[in-house]
């Protein structure tokens, strides 16, 4: 008499074996046991580069595919991918084994990194000629040529020695050289008037590249403000004159380009002799106004009469 309850429990336990056998094949095939060292290389374009392959159980052919560089070995546990000056954009070297036992293939491909700074990096004003004027607003170009790989460059702005915007490219992926550039808005005052700017090209290639990071910088370029003349702060002051000696009025104002000066007095002839002093000859009241082509700003000197020993 067959006994079902025994085929029953014999085809469980079959199928119990038959699930940990295919665990443990996944689990294997999982593992490449290849390991490449180091893991990440970051080269400068022309330098040489070496890196080893080590398989971590017996192999029957151990080697790197790659178009400059290929080598295999049979057996040995450990093969290198060398080359004297790395200038091939494009490659990808990829360690391959072929294995005894399951998994009899596998591959790791190496994370490579070929790097070039940039040929030249330059700053200029867009679309502009002749002098920049306080309050508008103005753009400055910085242009990178020749600069690899660009998902790695960060681009500085500095107006003296202060960072004022940062541009980054990670949108980017092409391995190869490319010009890039940044533009930056900016709108002049005259506290900055004279102020260099400059911008900075720096390839941030993480841990493995070189440190600190490659950067190269633009010649300066510097920011001439003109504007009118700065207004005086108080518009009319009294002063007082010691019986006839005259006394000397000074209404010198700052403004670029430099303003000219003009008088004007009740007991006085226009005078435009260009020159913030005047040696007022007696009581009375004195408007002097500086002025450029960009404004002008005026104050007024009232001169009181005072005798000597009062």
């Amino acid at each position: 008499m067959v006994d079902i309850d025994k085929i029953s429990k014999m085809m469980k336990n079959c199928l119990k074996c038959l699930l940990v056998l295919s665990v443990l094949q996944t689990a294997s095939s999982d593992s490449c046991s290849l390991e490449i060292s180091p893991s990440r290389v970051v080269v400068a374009f022309g330098e040489p580069v070496t890196v080893s392959c080590v398989a971590s159980r017996p192999v029957r052919v151990l080697g790197w595919e790659s178009a400059i560089g290929a080598s295999h070995t049979q057996h040995d546990l450990s093969v290198q991918w060398q080359v004297d000056s790395l200038i091939d954009w494009i490659e990808e070297p990829i360690c391959y084994g072929v294995f005894f036992t399951a998994p009899r293939q596998c591959e790791e491909k190496l994370n490579l990194v070929l790097y070039k700074t940039p040929d030249s990096i330059a700053i200029s004003l867009v679309n502009h000629t002749g002098p920049i004027v306080e309050g508008r607003e103005y753009q400055l170009l910085c242009e990178v040529q020749n600069i690899a790989p660009v998902q790695y460059l960060t681009l500085r702005w500095y107006r003296g020695q202060v960072e004022v915007y940062n541009h980054t490219f990670s949108e980017l992926s092409p391995a190869t050289p490319v010009q890039v550039s940044s533009t930056l808005l900016i709108n002049p005052s005259r506290t900055e008037d004279g102020a260099p700017y400059r911008c900075e090209a720096a390839l941030e290639l993480g841990p493995e590249g070189p440190q600190p990071p490659p950067k190269v910088k633009s010649e300066p370029i510097s920011i001439t403000v003109h504007y009118a003349p700065d207004p005086f702060s108080p518009e009319q002051e009294v002063l007082e004159m010691i019986g006839g000696e005259g006394i000397v009025l000074n209404c010198s104002a700052g403004g670029n380009p430099p303003p000219s000066y003009s008088w004007s007095s009740t007991d006085l002839q226009d005078s435009d002799g260009h020159q913030p002093l005047l040696t007022a000859p007696s009581s009375g009241s004195y408007t002097c106004t500086a002025s450029n082509l960009l404004g002008k700003s005026s104050k007024t000197f009232i001169v009181k009469a005072k005798s000597k020993g009062v």
